[in-house]
């Protein structure tokens, strides 16, 4: 049963629509020639073609390329990380400024060998951002560096528009699937940054299909609700790998749609929840709606 259950058909609604006009091919040449890294290709979103091709966002992936976690859902590369490259905060400035980007999520890979959590670099990265583009909106998307409260204080003194920590998933299946990270962990970066920044949104990120109940998704949201989480953001996990974490469920849209509206009802500002949605999807309306 489980050697068929591998080879299910994904669902219709799961299927995507390339765009590869002059936007998507320009950009992506300016990554290779800027020697960048982008979580979208790294982590194979699924909406990459939207975003670069359509909407003008994307997301930079700061601090190399080699993650130091392992966690059983993530594509991106794990292993010991390279040195830091001190030019790669204006590289992407410079990168944000010659596509005329609307707005720009700069994540990292974790670098638990670094005591700072790479928030140094983060920091410079946003500051470099808005010197060579004032009006592009700037989200942060970081490890959780160590939980250390002055790492968080390093990164939100570069005041960026929205500060994102993704929760992943529950907290009854957070050890099976995120290494090192921990759910407790994940509540009190979010309250802390919060609290240090009360003016600054902040954001969370879900995504189901590994086992999760309904109860332990609305159990989620109130914990998030209770440290203060503007937006949220609900996806489907798509399995990367045959090495990664099996799907053990699809969600329909209708479910989606239902989740979207008890997120709404629990008070966050902003929630995007559907079946392709991941973190960083319609990145750029989320400022907005969490500003009014």
């Amino acid at each position: 049963m489980a050697k068929q259950e591998e080879h299910v058909r994904k669902p219709e609604w799961l299927k995507i629509k390339l765009n590869t006009n002059d936007s998507y091919k320009g950009l992506k040449k300016l990554m290779r020639d800027k020697k960048l890294n982008t979580v979208c290709e790294e982590a194979k979103c699924p909406n990459i073609h939207e975003c670069w091709a359509e909407r003008k966002t994307a997301t930079f992936m700061i601090l190399g390329d080699i993650c130091t976690r392992a966690c059983r859902f993530c594509a991106v590369k794990t292993g010991l990380p390279t040195e830091l490259d001190e030019q790669e905060p204006e590289r992407v400035a410079d990168s944000v400024k010659i596509m005329g980007l609307k707005h720009v999520v700069i994540t990292a890979v974790a670098r638990d060998d670094l005591k700072d959590g790479g928030s140094g670099v983060f920091a410079e990265t946003v500051r470099a951002v808005r010197r060579k583009s004032p009006f592009t909106t700037i989200e942060v998307l970081p490890s959780d560096m160590g939980g250390r409260e002055e790492n968080i204080r390093t990164l939100l003194s570069a005041n960026p528009n929205i500060f994102n920590y993704n929760v992943e998933t529950v907290r009854r299946l957070t050890p099976t699937v995120r290494a090192r990270a921990t759910y407790e962990r994940t509540m009190e970066v979010l309250r802390r940054s919060k609290e240090m920044k009360p003016r600054i949104p902040t954001k969370s990120s879900l995504m189901i299909g590994l086992g999760e109940t309904k109860e332990e998704i609305i159990e989620t949201m109130d914990d998030l609700r209770a440290v203060d989480v503007d937006i949220l953001t609900i996806g489907q996990y798509l399995q990367p790998t045959k090495s990664h974490l099996k799907i053990v469920k699809y969600w329909t849209p209708e479910e989606f749609a239902e989740l979207k509206e008890i997120a709404m009802s629990k008070g966050f500002k902003h929630c995007e929840s559907g079946p392709m949605v991941r973190s960083s999807y319609h990145a750029d309306e989320q400022v907005n709606a969490a500003e009014k």
